[in-house]
Parts: C-alpha cells; sequence; structure tokens
C-alpha cells in the first residue's frame, strides 16, 4: 500500500528522518517503535501527506502523493488517521465529531446512521454516550469516538499515532484487546506509533524498531528478540522488561 524511496525529512538543523527506503505491507499491521524524538510520528505525517518530504517519494498505491489541493484531499478520504488524546473538536459532541466527514460529503442521513450504528458495534462504545462532548467523556471513549472517526468513510489505511499513549494501564490494556480483535475482522493496512514494546508486540504484524531518525531493524518481536541486527536493539528490548526477580515488595 505504501512505499517510501529515499525520503527524508529536515526540520532546522535537526535531521528528523534519514533518507529511508522501505514497503509497508498491504492488510497487514506495522508499529513504528522506538524513544521519542526517533521519528515515528515524522513518517505516520509524511504517509498522510501532512508533512512534504525534504527528499525522496512516498507512494500510495503505486502512486506518488500528490501535492496540497483536491487530489491529496480525496486521497485522504482512504486514510482513517487518529492521535493521542483523540484529537476531538471539543465543540460537537462524540455523534458529530464521528460523523463530521459523511456530512462534509453529503452522505444521506439513512447511509450515514447505518455507518454509525456499525462503528459503535464494532467499538464496542455506549450509543447513549454519543450525545455527550469530548470532555464529559472518559479517556477510553475519546478514543473509541476518535477510532469511530478514522473508519467512518471505511478508509484502506489507519494511521494511529500513539493512540493509546495518555490512559491509565487498565484502559489502555482493554482498549488494546479491542483493537487487536478490530484489526482482525476489518484486515485494512494499519501504520501504529508506539514506544511501547508490549504493546508493539501484542498489535504488530512486523515491527519498524527506529533511531535517531533511521530504521535499527524491521521484522516481527520474536525476530528483535533472536536476532537483533544492533546493539541497540536488544538494550532497547530489555530496558522494557521487568528485572529477574522483579515485583511488588512485601
Amino acid at each position: 500500500m505504501y512505499e517510501l524511496q529515499e525520503v527524508s525529512k529536515r526540520f532546522g538543523e535537526t535531521l528528523a528522518l534519514h533518507p529511508l527506503s522501505l514497503r509497508l505491507p498491504t492488510g497487514r499491521t506495522t508499529v513504528l517503535l522506538g524513544p521519542s524524538g526517533c521519528g515515528k510520528s515524522t513518517l505516520v505525517r509524511l504517509l498522510n501527506g501532512l508533512l512534504r518530504p525534504d527528499t525522496g517519494r512516498v507512494l500510495f498505491d503505486g502512486q506518488p502523493l500528490p501535492p496540497e489541493g483536491k487530489a491529496l484531499l480525496a486521497l485522504r478520504h482512504r486514510v482513517g488517521y487518529a492521535l493521542q488524546g483523540g484529537g476531538l473538536f471539543p465543540h460537537l459532541t462524540g455523534e458529530e465529531n464521528v460523523t463530521l466527514m459523511a456530512h462534509h460529503l453529503r452522505w444521506s442521513a439513512e447511509r450515514t446512521r447505518q455507518r454509525r450504528d456499525t462503528l459503535v458495534e464494532l467499538t464496542r462504545f455506549p450509543v447513549e454516550a454519543l450525545s455527550r462532548y469530548p470532555a464529559q467523556l472518559s479517556g477510553g471513549q475519546r478514543q473509541r469516538v476518535a477510532l469511530m472517526r478514522a473508519l467512518m468513510l471505511d478508509p484502506d489505511v489507519l494511521l494511529l499515532d500513539e493512540p493509546l499513549g495518555a490512559l491509565d494501564p487498565l484502559v489502555r490494556h482493554e482498549l488494546q484487546a479491542d483493537l487487536r480483535a478490530i484489526f482482525a475482522r476489518l484486515r485494512k493496512t494499519v501504520v501504529l506509533v508506539t514506544h511501547d514494546l508490549a504493546e508493539a508486540g501484542f498489535l504488530g504484524d512486523s515491527i519498524l524498531l527506529m533511531r535517531d531518525g533511521r530504521v535499527v531493524q524491521q521484522g516481527p518481536l520474536s525476530e528483535l528478540e533472536a536476532r537483533p541486527a544492533d546493539p541497540f536493539v536488544t538494550h532497547f528490548i530489555q530496558a522494557q522488561r521487568p528485572p529477574p526477580g522483579g515485583g511488588a515488595a512485601a
């Protein structure tokens, strides 16, 4: 679905993404993993056309991303995007956030309602809470609304930038299980950003471990563990594992 050809991005004196070439497989979940500032979010914004590369090309479905304009807007209708905290409009209700693009594209009321109902069932969202504003929703509910909004147009691709990063552990655990079930059911191309190793291993078919704007290694978590391509891979994995004999003190 996506291919990057020698893509790089610089912000002032900082090279946020070194020249990178890779393919992201269709119908699979690719997780961008790494410490803060490694280039994960920059890469997602390049995929969505929110940033333009300084060098190289980003291909979507075999074609270069178009420049700003109607062609890029039309392509974004095929890409669902959600970020940490949900990014919801605070002056709109949950339902208004979810159906925003459907109304913009002048879907019929019946088509919009049917799609909304499908997404409510898919995300296990309490339908009565759709009338609430974001400030009246829990963190987990806001993320479910954001996911429904990203899925409203039934896109080919989901780009999820730290979607669970601001949630408490119990809510995050529940949403991780729901996301994996949704990914398995829909079989969409998913690119998910996280810095959490366990989350990456649980949700991802393939992991891109990044450091300082470069991909250090790509593959399933088992491969990163068994055949690390660089000492950083082992260090990153060990840093997120509990220490031997660890646990709460008595």
